[in-house]
């Protein structure tokens, strides 16, 4: 029997249009001789759902119409439970539908991509490609990557950081503070989300104080940068595990304002979006050979410290008037995959999506090989039960 793949996509998520087109993408590389394929999507209300609709594109412009082709579905959080149910059972029959051998979430943004459906994933058992619950949560939250990055000799840009209750609070301290360490101008963004959503530009306070405003928005964390106003944009991807891994060639994009935006990134510059692999770029970028392998290595570095698994891709700054190289921020689970960047280093789509499978399957075997619980019955010990914890008495009633 070939090896079914779930490939969940959507979600609870601002980026929840670019997964769907990053997954169909993915999809349709998958080698259909060597593997199943079942679609899972997540819809903006947190359901799941499947069926052969949703293989095709053009079927979600109308997405009433297509979810009535589709199977509402969920999975049980329990360990070793691999089926997807029916929500509505048979009368006659299993509840089953099908069961899932390994899965790969092509999911972008927050309340996906952040750790919280990886530990859902955790729970369960499941082989899956891609970041763990950690390395996600601390990849998809700028604030704390910018930490561990910079605490193991990664360069990144100064910022400073608060939440928005600060923000209301102390307004005229942080803005204090933002002035006195960075100056401007400075770039503002939601601590965890991606696709430039919530994403702009201060050269002064009166802006700096909107711009912060229109981030608060989107997330209870925010950072403010300093902004390279001379630079250029480069970005690598990484596949392997955070012991054995490789970088691709690099690309530079193309943007058509001071900073690349959501249509520069997915739109493409046509009316119908293709995902990332449709914004202009160069590939591999025009680059000194040593400057090519100082990102190639600092991307691997990256991948490393975070503890990531699966493809990830890394987004550069290059201050052309000092010529320093800073990582922007890291995708855990990139738009498109970055495939484009692997066909352009020599490894086509469809074995980029048997590497994740592969690697999915070999993290689960070391898994495997580890200590989960102490084999130790504790209540079974003199006085265990009695004495409570530590030897604390019960409290009276």
């Amino acid at each position: 029997m070939k090896t079914n793949i779930g490939v969940f996509f959507g979600g609870r998520s601002t980026e929840h249009e670019i997964s769907v087109i990053s997954a169909n993408q993915a999809m349709h590389a998958i080698d259909r001789d060597k593997y199943d394929v079942t679609p899972i999507y997540i819809s903006k209300q947190g359901k799941y759902y499947t069926g052969d609709a949703l293989f095709d594109i053009a079927n979600y412009r109308d997405l009433p119409a297509l979810l009535e082709k589709c199977t509402q579905v969920y999975m049980e959080p329990s360990y070793g439970d691999y089926n997807l149910y029916r929500v509505k059972k048979p009368m006659f029959g299993s509840a089953v539908l099908t069961t899932l051998d390994v899965v790969i979430p092509v999911l972008h943004g927050s309340n996906v991509e952040d750790g919280i459906f990886e530990g859902v994933l955790e729970t369960i058992g499941i082989p899956y490609a891609g970041c763990n619950t950690l390395a996600s949560a601390n990849g998809m939250d700028k604030i704390t990557m910018k930490m561990i990055l910079r605490e193991c000799g990664v360069p990144v840009i100064d910022y400073v950081w608060f939440t928005d209750k600060e923000w209301f609070k102390k307004r005229d301290e942080i803005i204090a503070n933002i002035e006195e360490k960075i100056g401007y101008p400075v770039i503002v963004k939601p601590a965890n989300l991606g696709s430039s959503v919530g994403i702009g530009r201060a050269a002064d306070r009166a802006q700096l104080v909107e711009k912060i405003e229109v981030a608060e928005k989107y997330s209870s964390r925010l950072i403010v940068e300093h902004m390279v106003d001379n630079l250029k944009e480069i970005n690598c991807s990484v596949l392997g595990d955070c012991d054995e891994y490789e970088s691709s060639v690099l690309e530079e994009p193309i943007k058509s304002a001071e900073i690349l935006s959501y249509e520069d990134k997915y739109m493409g510059g046509t009316k119908g979006a293709k995902g990332m692999q449709a914004s202009q770029k160069r590939i591999p970028a025009e680059l000194p050979e040593d400057v090519t392998e100082r990102i190639r290595f600092l991307a691997g570095e990256t991948f490393r410290v975070l503890g990531c698994h699966g493809v990830s891709r890394i987004d550069f700054i290059i201050d052309d008037d000092s010529k320093e190289i800073y990582v922007n921020e890291i995708n855990t689970i990139p738009g498109s995959l970055s495939f484009y960047l692997w066909e352009a280093t020599g490894l086509s789509f469809d074995k980029l999506m048997d590497r994740l499978v592969r690697l999915a399957l070999k993290r689960k075997r070391e898994q495997g090989q580890k200590t989960v619980s102490y084999d130790q019955n504790i209540f079974s010990l003199s006085g265990g039960a009695k004495g409570g914890v530590k030897g604390a008495k019960a409290p009276k009633r």
